[in-house]
């Protein structure tokens, strides 16, 4: 089920610029308004950029304000996996790829209906595959 143990951290450092790793597999983050996918208005379906597993369909993607690519549900619940993050002394939800364990953000309980939930994810962990490249 996981691909995290088939790589070492040498190959997805091969696979990865040195921000995508350090976001992907230290569990960083980007800065606010600096991703390239924060405000893309484009249709088709957002990959986890370590494994290419589809994670995020685009017409689930709003404006949260935040500076970071938000949806208010994943593609399908296994999709992603969600674990308790206490890091920079709070409490947060930590979002992975269920596929290869990639850092992909953290979802919070504010989000616009019908979930009410929002998924903040680095650009940087994903790979947005068109409409129009299908």
């Amino acid at each position: 089920m996981s691909d995290k143990s088939n790589k070492d951290d040498a190959l997805w450092e091969e696979k990865l610029t040195p921000e995508e790793y350090r976001i992907c597999r230290e569990k960083g983050t980007e800065r606010a308004f600096t991703g390239c996918y924060w405000d893309t208005k484009v249709a088709g379906t957002y990959h986890c950029k370590c494994c290419g597993e589809p994670l995020f369909e685009s017409d689930t993607k709003y404006d949260s304000g935040s500076g970071w690519p938000s949806f208010y549900q994943p593609l399908a619940t296994e999709a992603v996996l969600e674990e308790s993050d206490s890091s920079l002394g709070m409490t947060r939800t930590e979002v992975m790829c269920q596929k290869c364990g990639s850092h992909l953000g953290h979802v919070f309980p504010d989000g616009p209906a019908p979930t009410g939930i929002r998924y903040c994810i680095n650009s940087a962990s994903l790979d947005l595959k068109a409409e129009d490249e299908a």
